[in-house]
């Protein structure tokens, strides 16, 4: 009978009495937490950078670390944010999400004119997005790139699920909005 994967509390107890064991959630949560701190910063040497203070950071303080009933992972992505904020703060960088993606698979049967609508559509939707606030587009990242629930959108970013929910709809007010002016 195969092993079956650990649940997050079981792995932390095990790393927490036998710290070489932390490479299982290394394993589990780098590619994640990698892709969120890439889209916030949108630079892939950056990127590697912090996702590495992510994991020394996490692991120096698992010892302290205690089960309040949230998933590990909104503790993970908490270490990015502060990391990601103090980021910016250090190096008094203006915060700019890249969200483009450019390994898209092209559509052969796309003809050049409707790969250029497309392209043009994706441009305004990108610079509609980054009007937005880095809160709004922090939940956007996390909502649509993550796949996280409110529930846990809302432990990431200290905020109660109605909060986010809030956030979101005003969020796509606030794009639909933009794309709307962008048009005129």
């Amino acid at each position: 009978m195969a092993d079956l994967p650990k649940d997050d509390a079981a792995l932390v107890e095990q790393a927490q009495r036998n710290p070489e064991e932390f490479g299982e959630i290394y394993e589990r949560y780098v590619n994640k937490i990698y892709t969120y701190i890439y889209y916030r910063t949108g630079n892939v040497h950056d990127a590697e950078d912090l996702t590495t203070n992510v994991f020394m950071r996490a692991m120096n303080h698992l010892p302290k670390y205690t089960d309040r009933g949230f998933p590990f992972s909104s503790w993970l992505y908490r270490i990015a944010h502060n990391l990601v904020s103090n980021w910016y703060r250090d190096q008094n960088r203006r915060e700019i999400v890249n969200l483009v993606n450019s390994n898209l698979p092209a559509n052969p049967n796309n003809s050049p004119d409707n790969i250029t609508v497309t392209n043009e559509e994706t441009e305004m939707l990108l610079g509609a997005i980054r009007s937005l606030p880095s809160d709004r587009q922090e939940l956007l990242i996390l909502k649509f790139v993550e796949k996280l629930s409110n529930k846990e959108i809302g432990q990431t970013l200290r905020r109660s699920e109605g909060a986010i929910k809030s956030l979101y709809h005003r969020t796509l007010i606030s794009l639909r909005k933009n794309l709307n002016n962008g048009n005129k």
